[in-house]
């Protein structure tokens, strides 16, 4: 499939409920032809995704609150105006410290919005899931492998 112009305004696209987040699709695999997903993420306060890798890179840009990004051995804050880069296949994770909204670009696309669309839950409203169970790691560490996303139990 050839790369199609996409244009979306807010609230449009899919959007899904996953670890207490909203995560928004703005740009997915096949719109892009494979060559980026980008994703608007709403994660509240002690939220977000347990270390993980993908086959890849992620950049994360933070649009509002403040988070803390584990990378390797490494733990940086970011708070809005911060941008990360962060090749494939290195283990990371972010956690706000606050509600944080994050735009998150995955070059190549590597279809991680399917990943997505597997293990969460398909928001009806564009605002956080009324509640947040804790995750089936086991479920997380199936869906992942077929996505290529190594998901590593929280410490």
């Amino acid at each position: 499939m050839a790369a199609t112009v996409v244009a979306r305004k807010p609230a449009e696209g899919d959007a899904f409920w996953f670890l207490g987040g909203l995560y928004e699709v703005k740009v997915s695999s096949e719109e892009s032809d494979g060559e980026m997903v980008i994703m608007q993420m709403t994660i509240p306060e002690g939220g977000g995704p347990p270390p993980h890798t993908h086959p890849s890179a992620e950049t994360v840009y933070v649009l509002d609150g403040t988070i803390l990004y584990h990378i390797g051995e490494e733990t940086v804050e970011g708070e809005p105006g911060s941008i990360f880069q962060v090749p494939a296949g290195v283990l990371e994770n972010f956690e706000p410290t606050s509600l944080a909204r994050v735009l998150v670009v995955y070059t190549p696309g590597a279809n991680i919005d399917k990943f997505f669309a597997e293990v969460g839950e398909r928001a009806p409203v564009r605002d956080l899931p009324p509640s947040a169970e804790a995750p089936d790691m086991e479920r997380l560490i199936a869906a992942g492998a077929r996505y290529g996303v190594e998901m590593r139990p929280p410490a």
